[in-house]
């Protein structure tokens, strides 16, 4: 059962249990994460390019939703001059479309397209698959466990996501 803990207690005193589970579960998303993004090499494009493409077609309440230059960036976290070259290049691969914002002419709205939709599916397909073949090494018992990990972490997501808004 999750509990809520409140922002400050958790930023200021987390017991030692959580900061010894933190350490353990970064070190294996970062690892995971790197195993899986070698699948992305069959795409074409570079990690770069396909995060802020994804962050089109899957981030947020909208995914698919038109965005902004600045948005992209943000999301990305890097420096809008960066956004550009990466969304130039992206348009360079017919991989988003780029239309004139209908309520501000000096904005630009930025889009997957079909052909950038179908890539990020299938690059997710075959990272999904590559994971789920590992996965399939696992006794039964262990792959429940795992399971059952992986909703009290989206629950936890859910958790960080409501107290940060």
């Amino acid at each position: 059962m999750m509990r809520r803990a409140s922002t400050k207690n958790r930023k200021l005193d987390p017991k030692p249990e959580a900061r010894h589970v933190a350490d353990r579960l970064h070190s294996a998303a970062i690892h995971l994460l790197r195993r899986v993004r070698q699948e992305d090499t069959a795409t074409g494009e570079g990690p770069a390019r396909l995060s802020a493409l994804s962050v089109l077609v899957f981030a947020g309440p909208r995914a698919g939703a038109a965005k902004t230059l600045g948005e992209l960036a943000a999301a990305e976290q890097v420096k809008p001059p960066t956004m550009s070259r990466i969304v130039a290049g992206l348009e360079r691969s017919r991989l988003v479309a780029i239309a004139a914002d209908p309520h501000d002419a000096r904005r630009r709205r930025i889009r997957a397209t079909a052909k950038g939709t179908r890539l990020l599916e299938q690059a997710r397909q075959r990272r999904i698959a590559s994971l789920a073949a590992n996965l399939d090494r696992l006794a039964p018992a262990e792959l429940a466990e795992l399971g059952r990990a992986v909703e009290t972490l989206a629950a936890l997501l859910r958790i960080w996501r409501t107290a940060t808004k």
